[in-house]
């Protein structure tokens, strides 16, 4: 299915992925500090100091061959060269032989370059970020598309799954954080990322009968509101039943694009209040009652579930266009 704005949808796409791309070249900078925190930060001021950018004082560490093999496998060098500012959350040699025994040689093949790209842009955040300003943050937006979590305890900071083990490495174009564990974004679409939360059969029933699924596994970005199962049974009696009849299936469509939103848009965005335009062309208001985040007339009852291609948020209501 092919939806109006789909053109739109394409541009935005394209500029998306270029950006990606010339963000994360610049996280082959980061090999030199696995093993020495202390020295290797002093080390990396050191090398920064001399105008090297975020490669060229990774590779100049030693303790980043690996970070710098795949950044060359996925063609990202020349990007983590470029301008920037960029903030790159480096994983070690020790981080990636922590994966499972056979990955990383899975994901430096030619085949999975993309996979690999999506991978290492999750790792770049756009903009020189020093760690006194990541520890007031809860989530980062990534050059991926999707966001990491910020958690700082007495432990100390933690990016995702992945601890911070040395802060505030300066680059000519950026900065370098140090982490001891490869952060993995989320490799499934929307609708692959419905079906398994098992809470959304109604949805994914009636996406098959619009002959919307292929439309939302493509690449976006899209925001889907997405009605729980208990939604859909909570409409008057008959209705999700004569809604999947193959003579509305138009009807059917038009009410689950009013559902989705082109781009990502996270919930503490959508807190502040916005009206926003939808697939189906009618507009959404999203706006704060009471500590919850309300679309339209449905609740927000579980926010920024990330998926490959877009963000969901679980509604306790099905929305319904005028």
């Amino acid at each position: 299915m092919v939806f109006r704005n789909q053109i739109t949808i394409e541009r935005t796409v394209f500029m998306y992925f270029h950006t990606a791309s010339i963000l994360v070249a610049s996280l082959a900078a980061f090999a030199p500090f696995a093993d020495d925190t202390c020295s290797g930060s002093a080390q990396a001021h050191a090398v920064a100091a001399e105008g090297k950018n975020i490669v060229e004082t990774a590779v100049a560490a030693g303790s980043f061959k690996t970070l710098a093999a795949a950044l060359k496998a996925a063609d990202l060098v020349d990007t983590l060269q470029g301008k920037g500012p960029f903030t790159v959350f480096a994983p070690t040699d020790a981080a990636f032989a922590a994966l499972p025994k056979g990955k990383l040689d899975e994901l430096l093949m030619p085949k999975n370059k993309a996979l690999l790209q999506s991978i290492l842009t999750y790792h770049v955040v756009s903009g020189a970020v020093p760690s006194g300003d990541v520890v007031k943050l809860k989530h980062a937006a990534t050059v991926n598309g999707q966001r990491v979590d910020v958690k700082v305890s007495d432990d100390g900071v933690m990016i995702d799954g992945a601890k911070v083990t040395t802060t505030d490495i300066r680059c000519s174009n950026g900065v370098i954080h140090v982490i001891d564990a490869v952060i993995m974004p989320s490799a499934d679409d929307i609708v692959a990322t419905a079906v398994k939360a098992g809470s959304f059969k109604t949805l994914a029933a009636a996406l098959d009968a619009a002959a919307l699924v292929k439309a939302l596994q493509g690449d976006g970005p899209f925001t889907v509101f997405a009605p729980t199962d208990e939604a859909f049974a909570a409409l008057p009696a008959g209705t999700v039943e004569n809604l999947l009849k193959p003579e509305n299936k138009d009807q059917l469509a038009n009410i689950l694009k009013f559902h989705v939103v082109s781009g990502r848009v996270f919930s503490d965005a959508a807190a502040k209040g916005a009206t926003v335009a939808t697939l189906q062309g009618g507009k959404l208001e999203t706006r704060t009652v009471d500590g919850a985040v309300m679309v339209n007339k449905a609740r927000v009852v579980k926010a920024d579930i990330d998926a490959k291609n877009g963000v969901i948020h679980v509604i306790d209501r099905v929305l319904l266009p005028e």
